[in-house]
């Protein structure tokens, strides 16, 4: 997996993002990104070689290791961090989309009015692809809808794994008498106290980034809210001083008239 292609990516989708969209790809890439590529691997790297039970039984071992790890710590949070980032592509299409819009108008007016030298239009096509677009209509929409799946994703991958491992605390010694076993046997997790304290991290960071995540939804249902009453506001206003002219008009005409 490329996790700088992925940063690449979400870098340009945070451009038309809020600031604390801003702060939670900094969270999401330094305390969980980085962590995992640098330290947690080399954590979990002994999760099956160092996993040792007290029998001599062929494929008891792999029996129980199979029971109490289902699925790889490293592997789960590598799906996390996939399935929560992909929402923000949704925005990245959105914003391609508006831009292949907005510059085929522009080349087709171009060509049209003959007025945009190549230069002048090399600049336009430039500053058309770094302008920041304004949080608002179909954009807005699509912003939310990515920080729901965002909430989603996050929630239920915390979920699974606090339901798979029963809990984030990693055991020291946990008991297996599955077939082909011959009895109940005792098996040995190792460094299970590092494991704890990373398990926990990257929990804590999911917590985090979900904080932050419903944070800016309610920044984002506001700041809309917000320019509705406000877009309300002015469209009375108008009518009001629409109807004062009016009437200005009529008074003028009376007192005209004969």
């Amino acid at each position: 997996m490329s996790w700088t292609t992925l940063y690449a990516q979400l870098a340009g989708v945070n451009r038309h993002s809020t600031s604390l969209g801003k702060v939670w790809l900094s969270v999401l890439f330094i305390f969980r990104v980085m962590v995992l590529v640098v330290a947690a691997e080399s954590v979990w790297g002994d999760e099956q070689s160092d996993f040792t039970c007290n029998t001599l039984q062929p494929g008891c071992e792999n029996v129980c290791y199979d029971q109490f790890f289902p699925v790889s710590h490293i592997r789960l949070w590598c799906l996390q961090l996939v399935f929560v980032s992909t929402p923000a592509l949704l925005v990245a299409m959105y914003v391609a989309y508006r831009n292949h819009g907005d510059k085929k108008k522009l080349l087709q007016s171009s060509g049209r009015v003959g007025i945009l030298s190549n230069k002048g239009q090399e600049e336009e096509l430039e500053s058309l692809r770094n302008r920041r677009l304004p949080i608002s209509g179909a954009l807005w929409w699509t912003y939310a809808f990515s920080l729901l799946f965002r909430l989603l994703f996050e929630g239920g991958f915390m979920y699974a794994l606090y339901v798979i491992y029963d809990g984030f605390r990693m055991p020291r010694l946990v008991q297996c008498d599955q077939w082909p076993c011959p009895n109940l046997v005792d098996c040995f997790i190792s460094r299970p106290t590092e494991k704890t304290v990373f398990t926990i991290f990257m929990a804590t960071s999911s917590s985090i980034c979900m904080l932050l995540n419903m944070a800016e939804l309610a920044y984002l249902v506001a700041k809309g809210v917000t320019r509705k009453m406000c877009g309300h506001k002015e469209k009375i206003s108008h009518s009001k001083s629409r109807k004062e002219r009016m009437q200005n008009t009529t008074n003028q005409k009376l007192l005209v008239s004969p």
